[in-house]
């Protein structure tokens, strides 16, 4: 799972480097941005080629930015994680969906921290992928409630986010929203408190960082904040802490 993970984390960082300038992420093959000299097979084993690399070009001697294996390992530990998420369930079904929810979620949190956007070539086709693993997930648990419920789910997501934009125009891209229609649907599959929690928790976090740059005078009122990183990021709370945590609360108010 490990090492899956760690392959799929290694094509996420040729994705976050390529998509947003419009590049093919099939060819050419991966080569040094410094000197141009094309990777080799053994330098391009995931994290390990790194260090026996001490983190530099094999030709050049250029640094090799640390961001490469860092992607490379949080996409191992996010994909054992997910699978240790639903083990102890009746079947391992949506394991491809939470995979798939967990590559898109790194490669563009990424892409809107360097950019500030959130490209249509990967959220859109994201729709239709996400659609199939998540009624796949349902066929194979034989629970076709949560399928119906992640579509409520995404279209409230949605639609919040949709509002939001619209109230308040520079606020909130349209990026965003389109992050929260899949985030939503993922969310909602395992149940109404995880997406509640999760959805709150991506207010909670991004208020809470927006605040510390104004506090650190690294940011004003009117900054532009990236907020995909935290919509996923608050996915993962909702996911890892939602079902728990809404139980709790309805206890503490019923």
């Amino acid at each position: 799972m490990a090492t899956f993970g760690a392959v799929i984390g290694s094509f996420l960082n040729v994705v976050i480097w390529r998509v947003p300038r419009g590049e093919s992420i099939v060819r050419p093959p991966s080569a040094c941005p410094t000197c141009g000299a094309r990777i080799r097979a053994r330098d391009n084993i995931p994290v390990l080629s790194w260090l026996l690399l001490r983190g530099r070009c094999r030709d050049c001697s250029e640094p090799i930015s640390r961001r490469y294996p860092a992607v490379e390992l949080l996409t191992a530990v996010l994909f054992v994680l997910v699978v240790l998420r639903f083990l102890g369930g009746s079947s391992l079904a949506p394991v491809p969906a939470y995979w798939y929810l967990a590559a898109i979620g790194v490669t563009l949190s990424l892409i809107d921290l360097d950019t500030h956007r959130l490209p249509n070539a990967i959220i859109l086709p994201s729709y239709p992928v996400v659609a199939v693993l998540l009624t796949l997930a349902s066929w194979g648990v034989g629970d076709w409630d949560a399928l119906l419920r992640a579509l409520i789910g995404g279209a409230v997501l949605f639609a919040l986010y949709l509002l939001l934009c619209v109230v308040k125009p520079g606020g909130m891209g349209f990026g965003d929203v389109k992050l929260a229609g899949i985030v939503g649907a993922g969310l909602a599959w395992i149940g109404w408190g995880t997406l509640a929690v999760g959805g709150f928790a991506a207010f909670l976090l991004g208020g809470i960082y927006g605040a510390a740059l104004m506090l650190a005078h690294r940011a004003g009122r009117k900054s532009k904040v990236p907020f995909g990183p935290w919509i996923v990021l608050g996915a993962v709370v909702g996911l890892a802490f939602g079902e728990a945590l809404w139980a709790g609360y309805l206890d503490m108010i019923l």
